[in-house]
């Protein structure tokens, strides 16, 4: 078992785990020859709010090699904290400047699975040169489990219903404090609804408050599971009242979990199912050419009707 691979954007690979590290203290890495995906199962963490990422092999390494006895695929579990302090430490490493011991602009960050005492680990080895013309080497190992193919076997995400409704999110930094505002009354959680004429609502009820709070003008894009079942889908659409909200009771400490992604997101989709779940498909860059695609998926609080 073997892997390696220059990480080219150091950056955006640490915005993309600084995304997930709030939602479990472990995270599942599984590198394939052409992605690697990021798993948050969410069986440890508070309102079962998971993570199923997906990510091109060419968005964020160069000279990419990995070799396994399964399907040249490689799963390992380790912590998220961990994992994102080594990917900040290389970012800082190669874009600060402003010392002896610091690197030029000349810097190349190496991961690859190597063993330290009887510890399996990921390394990520930087080096470059100092601003006095000095080579230098740093490197950071986090502690890794390789996970068992039949544990691997077990990792299924989660099935949905078809949406109700899919809805182009406004901007998620901004939606983030919105969403902190609500905190002192969301203790019963967070009404997330949408219609099909691109109005989004967000809504919390004590016993003696209800707020609301809406945008209008957003985008209801097109999309299916299956390609196949689009033209059906489109006619459901059409047959629904436009107006007609739909919408699903969610944990505010989830929701709040997921809006650390705004870090990475460029676009973000809502799927709604209603009281039963909302998917949000955050996607790395522009959609028609995405590097790779976060999904979040946050259950019902309850089933009681809203």
């Amino acid at each position: 078992m073997r892997f390696r691979a220059t990480v080219e954007n150091v950056d955006t690979f640490a915005k993309i785990v600084q995304s997930v590290e709030k939602l479990q203290k472990r995270c599942t890495v599984k590198f394939a020859e052409h992605e690697m995906r990021i798993i948050c199962t969410g069986d440890v963490n508070e309102g079962g709010i998971q993570v199923w990422s997906y990510i091109k092999v060419s968005s964020l390494f160069t000279d990419y090699r990995i070799q396994s006895n399964s399907n040249n695929e490689i799963t390992i579990s380790m912590s998220s904290e961990a994992l994102l302090a080594a990917l900040r430490s290389a970012a800082a490493s190669s874009t600060a400047q402003n010392s002896s011991t610091s690197f030029t602009t000349d810097t190349q960050v190496t991961m690859k699975l190597a063993k330290k005492g009887d510890k399996s680990v990921l390394s990520l080895e930087i080096t470059g040169l100092t601003p006095m013309a000095r080579a230098m080497t740093v490197v950071q190992h986090v502690v890794i489990d390789v996970v068992k193919h039949a544990d691997v076997e077990r990792l299924k995400e989660p099935m949905c219903p078809e949406p109700d409704v899919h809805i182009l999110l406004p901007s998620l930094a901004k939606l983030r404090t919105v969403v902190e505002r609500l905190r002192p009354l969301a203790n019963d959680g967070v009404i997330f609804r949408a219609n099909h004429n691109g109005e989004l609502q967000l809504a919390v009820n004590t016993d003696n408050a209800r707020v609301e709070v809406g945008w209008s003008g957003l985008t209801n894009p097109t999309m299916a599971k299956d390609p196949s079942s689009q033209h059906t889908n489109a006619d459901d659409s059409e047959a629904k009242d436009p107006a007609e909200m739909h919408g699903v009771l969610v944990s505010h400490k989830c929701l709040l979990k997921f809006l650390n992604s705004h870090v990475v997101s460029t676009t973000t989709i809502a799927c709604i199912c209603e009281n039963h779940c909302v998917i949000l498909y955050v996607y790395i860059g522009n959609v028609a050419d995405a590097g790779g695609v976060l999904t979040y998926y946050i259950p019902a609080k309850f089933d009681d009707g809203i």
